[in-house]
């Protein structure tokens, strides 16, 4: 394991980021409830904000202390009425759900001008925070107050893919290593090396792990040991899974992408053979997620689909005239949430109107990404 706390490398001072981990307690972490009138935005622009769905105000606001760019790129987690909040800079902040006051703020390095943390939703299990960084480090931080518990240097600088807590493991990849660690000390359990980058978010289905390369390959592996139990080829035409992977019931659901054709595949997560696949041809699928026995998701042509998770068969399918660029959230009435670069969107299932919740006073032209989250 690498020491707690590494200093920066002054060898080459343009792109190297600091592994020095700082923390700052501004008042005692507590349970919150949850104010559920609020569904929770964060802006393409790197603002987090609440919005009172009652009210139609905007709750309270939560910014970065600095930022070379207007970028969100990360995802958030509630956990026990408290909001925990990547920043791009390097920040984390512990964020009461109600109020938006801060119990904590973290810093990885202190960069102001580079890109920290990318692609990140912080992982979180019996009081610790799992999070990997542009600097080449998975962290573990104590949730009470955001202090540094242990930390680990990757393969790879480049880390953007959220790790995977399970069996009281963390599992993450780096350039073309996979890795499983003890959740509780860091002690790595094994370091699997494989001959193209592992560019997949990890998954279980309650036994063992499986992973993606960024070419067209998925793996299924022990979580104790770095045995490969089996291996699934798809369409070598195909690549780029990322985040766009998810297990239910013994089954693992994933999307590549492809020059001409985008497919999503049913694989069993036992043996490995293919249940079933779906092509989405002259189209891209941007994400996926799973909804009462469908998996829902959009492609880049701002195509809105459902799909039966028994076999495959797209139920809906919308062409939408905003272009979803965040996550899906289902209120407990037939609608979805989802942000674009104009609005957040609440789409009505039934009558395929897209009602405009939020609007934005300004629109981007390079939105990367949102994220939104329903209180509850």
């Amino acid at each position: 394991m690498s020491n707690p706390i590494e200093t920066n490398d002054t060898s080459n001072k343009v792109s190297a980021i600091a592994d020095n981990l700082t923390h700052k307690s501004i008042s005692p972490l507590k349970k919150v409830p949850l104010d559920e009138a609020l569904i929770l935005i964060y802006d393409y622009d790197g603002i987090l904000f609440t919005f009172d769905l009652e009210s139609e105000t905007i709750a309270w606001t939560v910014k970065a202390t600095d930022s070379h760019t207007e970028m969100c790129a990360n995802k958030v987690t509630l956990h026990d009425g408290v909001l925990y909040v990547p920043f791009i800079n390097g920040e984390i902040f512990a964020i009461d759900n109600q109020t938006g006051a801060v119990f904590w703020k973290s810093r990885i390095g202190n960069s102001p001008d580079q890109i920290v943390l990318k692609d990140q939703i912080p992982v979180i299990n019996e009081g610790k925070l799992y999070i990997t960084s542009q600097n080449g480090n998975l962290y573990a931080l104590n949730t009470k107050d955001g202090s540094l518990l242990w930390n680990y240097k990757l393969d790879s600088p480049n880390n953007d893919i959220p790790v995977l807590f399970f069996d009281n493991k963390v599992f993450t990849q780096s350039g073309t290593s996979f890795y499983s660690f003890e959740a509780n000390t860091g002690k790595l359990v094994y370091q699997k090396t494989f001959e193209v980058p592992i560019h997949g978010k990890p998954v279980t289905d309650g036994e063992n792990v499986f992973i993606t390369n960024e070419k067209n390959e998925l793996f299924a592996l022990s979580p104790n040991k770095p045995d490969i139990l089996w291996q699934f080829k798809f369409d070598e035409n195909q690549q780029n899974v990322k985040e766009r992977i998810l297990c239910k019931d013994k089954k693992i659901y994933f999307a590549s992408q492809g020059p001409e054709v985008s497919s999503l595949y049913a694989v069993d997560s036992k043996t490995g053979a293919q249940i079933w696949k779906t092509d989405f041809k002259d189209d891209t699928i941007e994400y996926i997620t799973e909804e009462s026995d469908n998996i829902w998701g959009y492609t880049r042509k701002a195509k809105l689909f459902q799909i039966d998770l028994a076999n495959g068969e797209i139920a809906t399918e919308t062409k939408l005239t905003t272009q979803p660029i965040s996550n899906f959230e289902f209120p407990v009435d037939d609608s979805l949430f989802y942000y674009s670069d104009a609005a957040l969107i609440q789409f009505d299932l039934k009558t395929k109107d897209e009602n405009e919740v939020y609007l934005r006073t300004s629109i981007k032209d390079d939105a990367y990404s949102a994220y939104v989250k329903i209180i509850r």
